[in-house]
């Protein structure tokens, strides 16, 4: 079977991607050509697949030590794995194909937990990571091999197994004239620094800190769970963002740790948000102030880890923006502001959905793992050596 699929000469790859921000599961169709910095990826179809309210809530707290539990966690890595399953069939259906055009899946999972670094309190809780959706559910379900579970191969190597994407990044982006920083803003913000012209060991990639994670947290809270997001910004667009709450948060200490680095829910999740807000509504701000506070502070972390880790070793003159945020208006236009020598556009500009690109991606990285090439970046997850990242469920 997998070799049949080396021989063709493309392969249609369905991408499966559900991030931090728990909004719901991106399912990209992507036709592939060759293999490693040679890829060549057309996007065929996109969907997205909402998490409804019952389900991010229980998500929520299986990504929390306060509410999470083995059972809850045993539970929903079956569940998640039927939701992206059928969120997989239901893009093939919707593009007016049938699973048997379908080659191969990938699936990134849905991150519950991420320790990047050992904690030295706990000898048990070493340098580890776990995504739930069973690989053998959705191969099952789907009829179709899937390739998954990919951050566990970088830190078994002794990288921090995130960020990812900066790989595909650098095959999407890289320019022989321009600088460029790819900058995804999911539940999670991350940046790809690619200069003009680099070779793989120059990127410089890191998780900038919280993305829309708590913009969304504050929207679902103070709308009493009648909102999910600030949809292009425009609540924030109303308010007065609190400079020096701002600053005071920018004072965490994930600010100034030196990349390579990552974090996630365990550090700016749904308990963070909910102290910064107690501390706003004390401070009598109103709602659209604090969510415009929370959207400033993205924006901030963004530009300080450019100014700090990025434009001192990699000049660059474009920011290039995916994911959810690059809709949401206000924090384009607080970067804009933050970063006034550069110029802040979205990938749509450059013909890569802004949604479906990190699907996009994953299907890139199953690609790599059928023909037995290296598809993580040393240098933006810190590992020693390039590997082979992925594991396979075949459906028979």
């Amino acid at each position: 079977m997998l070799a049949e699929l080396i021989r063709k000469p493309s392969r249609l790859i369905i991408g499966l991607m559900s991030g931090t921000s728990l909004d719901g599961v991106d399912a990209a169709i992507v036709r592939v050509e060759g293999c490693g910095l040679t890829t060549k990826a057309e996007l065929v179809a996109f969907t997205t697949v909402p998490y409804d309210d019952r389900l991010r809530e229980k998500l929520k707290e299986l990504c929390s030590v306060e509410h999470s539990d083995v059972a809850l966690v045993c539970g929903m890595n079956f569940y998640i794995a039927e939701v992206l399953a059928d969120a997989a069939k239901r893009a093939v259906a919707e593009a007016g194909l049938s699973m048997a055009d379908i080659d191969l899946i990938s699936s990134h999972g849905q991150t519950v937990w991420h320790i990047p670094v050992a904690d030295e309190r706990d000898w048990a809780l070493v340098r580890s990571t776990l995504q739930i959706g069973d690989l053998s559910v959705i191969a099952k379900r789907t009829g179709k091999p899937v390739v998954g579970d990919y951050r566990t191969a970088d830190m078994a190597v002794g990288g921090q197994g995130a960020p990812l994407v900066p790989y595909a990044d650098f095959i999407l982006f890289r320019d022989e004239a321009a600088g460029r920083i790819a900058q995804n803003i999911g539940g999670i913000g991350n940046c790809t620094a690619i200069p003009a012209g680099a070779l793989p060991e120059q990127v410089i990639a890191f998780d900038t800190g919280p993305g829309n994670m708590l913009i969304d947290q504050a929207v679902h809270t103070l709308s009493g769970g009648a909102r999910s997001y600030d949809e292009g910004g425009q609540w924030a667009s109303q308010g007065t963002a609190d400079g020096a709450i701002v600053a005071e948060m920018m004072r965490h200490p994930y600010f100034a740790m030196k990349p390579p680095k990552t974090t996630g829910r365990e550090l700016f999740g749904k308990a963070y948000a909910e102290r910064w807000m107690e501390r706003m509504k004390a401070a009598g701000l109103a709602d659209a102030d604090i969510v415009a506070t929370f959207t400033a502070f993205t924006a901030q972390t963004i530009a300080d880890s450019y100014r700090r880790f990025v434009l001192p070793d990699a000049p660059a003159q474009e920011v290039i923006v995916s994911g959810g945020g690059a809709h949401n208006r206000t924090l384009l236009a607080m970067l804009e502001d933050l970063l006034p020598e550069m110029t802040v556009t979205t990938s749509d500009a450059m013909g890569i959905s802004s949604d479906a690109k990190e699907a996009v991606a994953f299907a890139v990285f199953a690609n790599n793992f059928l023909f037995g090439v290296p598809n993580n970046l040393p240098s933006a997850t810190g590992a020693p050596v390039p590997t082979i990242m992925g594991k396979l469920a075949l459906p028979g």
